[in-house]
């Protein structure tokens, strides 16, 4: 019954028109809909870039950092002997304060059962081993006991071995994230840009017909129409591209720099862990086949690897403010070195006392081109930070308000073409 009362509205201008009325509106509203939807997920995924991958990216990073340094300021402090300097006591105790509060709001944002939250499980069961293997060279060290290098050398195999591991493991799973929210959040609107394509050539073509059967060139209605489904597709096309312009340039301005910086810090730390180790263990501590010293080989590798990391920051940093500080990182590293070679020259003469000066000492010694390098990192890294942010920010500012923008001029749009097909069936009465 109903299928007959359609072909018999097709056969005549006005059945006709209804018809073309009714699926005109209907195309407007899907175009508004599926735009709603892919860009509500786009958004969501830029809302997850800048207000949660990234952040948790950025803690697992500083949960690295802060064992790291945890470990040098530990190795640094029994070398300075039984009365520890306060200042290294006060920032070993701030990094394991700062691991264990980003262990617990990552721990509060994740997932036990996803590899992350396995990691982070684990970082929480090791870190009080570690730091009771501290606690117990320090006693031994404060009573002139030789234990206590054995146990510091035991504390410092657990963070190489467990510890570190576990969080270089939990940032690559936060950075992963991070990359496939970025993806998400970049993917074309295919569906909406093929949408809108369909309603204008509709919305043309009906106007087209209209002239030629009425040989009126203005429809005012199916005009306010086109209008709308114009601007919603422009304002998709437009601005999605600007967001993933934007979002692009978070990723591999921003992103590959923090990236590489990261690493480059977390290479710095370990290098002066191991620098200082190669004192605490006067030769103990050999490579599998007896050749060499394994911290000072560590030691080594950790340079050969921040050196070329530092080369690999400065051709990313593309402004003066991001390549000033790293290139300043990279004279600090040449001169640690030099100094590096010239304490090494003094232990191999037996002049421990000698060496310790120049690899702790407060003038001239490694550990101040160590603390220059430090610095310079950080206010990279901090630059770097916030041109991500400022980036990422500006991708999702793209996308703010397009998917009630497309709700109401898809609404507008239906009600024009409504109004435009009614006026023409009004000219039938």
């Amino acid at each position: 019954m109903q299928s007959r009362r359609l072909r018999a509205a097709a056969t005549t201008e006005p059945g006709r028109l209804q018809i073309i009325g009714a699926v005109l509106a209907l195309l407007v509203v899907a175009f508004g809909a599926v735009t709603g939807l892919e860009i509500s997920q786009r958004a969501s995924a830029a809302d997850d870039v800048v207000g949660r991958s990234q952040p948790l990216s950025a803690d697992a990073a500083s949960i690295y950092r802060s064992l790291a340094d945890a470990d040098t300021m530990a190795a640094g402090g029994f070398l300075a002997g039984a009365q520890e300097p306060k200042a290294v006591q006060e920032q070993y105790r701030k990094d394991i304060e700062e691991a264990a509060r980003l262990l617990v709001r990552a721990a509060a944002t994740t997932d036990s059962s996803t590899s992350s939250g396995q990691e982070i499980t684990t970082l929480n069961e090791m870190l009080p081993v570690y730091t009771g293997l501290i606690e117990r060279a320090r006693a031994n060290n404060r009573q002139g006991l030789p234990l206590g290098g054995a146990y510091l050398r035991y504390a410092n195999q657990k963070m190489s071995d467990e510890l570190l591991p576990a969080a270089e493991r939990l940032y690559a799973a936060e950075t992963g994230r991070l990359d496939r929210d970025a993806a998400d959040a970049r993917r074309w609107p295919l569906l909406s840009l093929a949408a809108g394509v369909v309603v204008l050539a509709a919305l043309v073509w009906v106007q087209r017909r209209t002239y030629r059967r009425t040989n009126r060139v203005f429809n005012r209605g199916l005009l306010v129409a086109t209008a709308a489904a114009t601007v919603l597709l422009l304002w998709l096309a437009v601005g999605h591209t600007v967001a993933r312009a934007e979002l692009r340039a978070a990723m591999t301005q921003g992103q590959e720099s923090l990236d590489v910086l990261n690493n480059a810090r977390i290479n710095s730390l370990k290098a002066r862990a191991n620098e200082n180790l190669t004192l605490v263990a006067r030769g103990s501590v050999l490579t599998p086949d007896g050749s060499a010293d394994q911290y000072e080989t560590d030691y080594a590798e950790g340079m050969s690897a921040l050196t070329a990391q530092l080369k690999k920051a400065e051709r990313l940093a593309d402004d003066e403010r991001g390549r000033a500080p790293v290139a300043e990182a990279a004279r600090s590293v040449t001169e640690w070195q030099k100094r590096h070679r010239t304490a090494r020259a003094t232990d191999d003469q037996g002049d421990y006392e000698g060496a310790l000066v120049q690899i702790i000492g407060a003038e001239d010694s490694t550990g101040q081109s160590f603390q220059q390098v430090d610095t310079a990192l950080r206010k990279a890294l901090a630059h770097e930070q916030g041109e991500f942010t400022a980036a990422a920010e500006d991708g999702r500012g793209a996308l703010r308000g397009l998917p009630t923008g497309a709700a109401a001029l898809a609404v507008l749009g239906a009600v024009a073409v409504i109004l435009g097909v009614n006026r023409r069936l009004s000219e039938y009465r």
